[in-house]
């Protein structure tokens, strides 16, 4: 039997019937079904947790999960070999575009919860922390919610508010907004993205808002590469349903939460999820360590032409780079329970997993946003106590040399970056630089140690996407 004569995913066969909604989540993809999905599965309400999901720019995930009634095989890879279990927290999957629907369920009164998977980017923040109004997205999405009916916004975050006006105007009562995005201090980052939009629209509505939404903050981590034809297949072969929609991720998963929950949430603590008072300091462990030493390996690796994580990993110049920066990073995560002799070993016996395709040029998408995150800080600190922060500044290097040898960036500032590539040395520094932190740029210090690491990691540059 092929595998399109295979009988494909439906709730009957599977005994997962549909539990009623009582989360939305914006920005579907393999992250959110990897992670917040699974969590809801495992926990012992899960009946009582329905995940709406709608898609961020483009209705293809929604489409296809919609076709399997929001059913789809997760694969849990690793060196041993893949395990397979299918997934039924998700029952409703829509185009974000459908804002329509999306109102309904934030105006329903048995909806307590939105999870947000929108990229770092998708908050529409300027570098001073602020919703950026000059943004072109953010500024037509104001446009768009000034209309009668509130139009019809693009961006996720347009489209949350106006969900949240639709819940003011029913009286849906409270709800918590979860970010699940890579992005420190995500909870209040969501907070100030929301109620910029919303006050630029309705003072009236931000004021409900301060009052009604608990922005809970959040750690996350569950490495999950992109899907692949044999991925579709293996699900086939092992399971003998057709998905065209499966996920791959890692065994490894890891969720800590900070906030309030006003209208309730699912039992994720048995899930493995973990609530914590203060959530910074395991935002941090995880920003420096796991997510600085990927977009490390995403540089150095692909600038002497690697293709994934644990590829790189395996090239002595990258991994001694990750254990540079660890170093430094280190030294500032001091928190108690944070364990990090143990989290780096993990660390490296997870990107050492040669199953998990994890692609550099994923990972190397929105460096500017991310390297603020992941390696201004740790060079910040080190600065401040009087070391170099060397560490730290070889992932700026890095970027700055990647981003001059290639042409496929993909980044909210590629227009800057362009632009910035077309000047000539100590000016050509100094612009990428700004782009990443104007206050590092009017540094001589730090732009000279920049300059410094500049081409540390020679070789041709093979791109993994030609």
């Amino acid at each position: 039997m092929t595998a399109a004569q295979l009988p494909a995913l439906s709730r009957g066969p599977n005994a997962l019937p549909k539990a009623p909604v009582r989360i939305v989540h914006v920005g579907l993809g393999a992250f959110h079904r990897s992670h917040q999905a699974w969590y809801t599965q495992h926990a012992s309400d899960a009946a009582e947790w329905g995940i709406a999901a709608f898609t961020g720019r483009r209705p293809d995930a929604a489409l296809a999960l919609a076709a399997q009634d929001g059913l789809y095989t997760l694969i849990e890879r690793s060196d041993d070999g893949d395990s397979f279990e299918v997934i039924g927290s998700i029952v409703e999957a829509s185009d974000g575009a459908d804002v329509g629907r999306l109102a309904e369920l934030l105006a329903a009164p048995a909806t307590a919860i939105v999870t947000l998977t929108i990229t770092e980017a998708g908050y529409g923040l300027g570098r001073d922390g602020t919703l950026d109004n000059s943004s072109s997205a953010v500024a037509a999405d104001i446009e768009s919610l000034r209309e009668p009916d509130g139009g019809t916004p693009a961006t996720p975050l347009g489209r949350l508010v106006l969900g949240l006006a639709a819940r003011r105007t029913v009286g849906g009562g409270p709800i918590a907004v979860v970010s699940c995005d890579n992005l420190a201090d995500n909870g209040n980052v969501a907070r100030a993205a929301v109620c910029g939009m919303a006050e630029a629209w309705d003072p009236g509505l931000a004021a409900w808002i301060k009052e009604n939404v608990s922005f809970v903050g959040t750690s996350v981590d569950r490495i999950t590469p992109r899907t692949t034809e044999a991925d579709v297949a293996a699900v086939a072969e092992a399971c003998g349903h057709r998905d065209t929609t499966p996920v791959v991720a890692e065994p490894f998963h890891n969720w800590i939460l900070s906030g309030g929950f006003p209208a309730g949430r699912p039992r994720w603590e048995e899930s493995g999820a973990l609530f914590v008072d203060d959530i910074e300091p395991y935002e941090n462990r995880k920003l420096w360590l796991l997510n600085g030493a990927h977009s490390m390996l995403a540089y150095a690796g692909g600038l002497v032409g690697h293709t994934t994580v644990a590829e790189a990993l395996g090239d002595g110049r990258c991994l001694s780079a990750v254990e540079a920066l660890w170093d430094e990073a280190s030294a500032h995560l001091t928190g108690p329970g944070l364990r990090i002799s143990e989290y780096r070993a993990a660390l490296l016996e997870r990107f050492s997993n040669s199953r998990i395709a994890h692609h550099l040029s994923q990972i190397a998408m929105d460096g500017t946003t991310k390297l603020r995150m992941r390696a201004v800080p740790v060079l910040r600190a080190e600065r401040a106590v009087g070391r170099t922060g060397e560490g730290a500044a070889r992932m700026i290097a890095a970027w700055i040399d990647y981003v001059g040898a290639t042409s496929d960036i993909h980044d909210p500032l590629a227009a800057d970056i362009a632009s910035a590539n077309s000047q000539d040395g100590d000016r050509r520094l100094t612009a990428l630089l700004s782009l990443v932190s104007p206050e590092l740029a009017r540094d001589p210090g730090i732009t000279a140690l920049v300059r410094s690491l500049c081409g540390t990691f020679t070789g041709a540059y093979t791109p993994a996407n030609p």
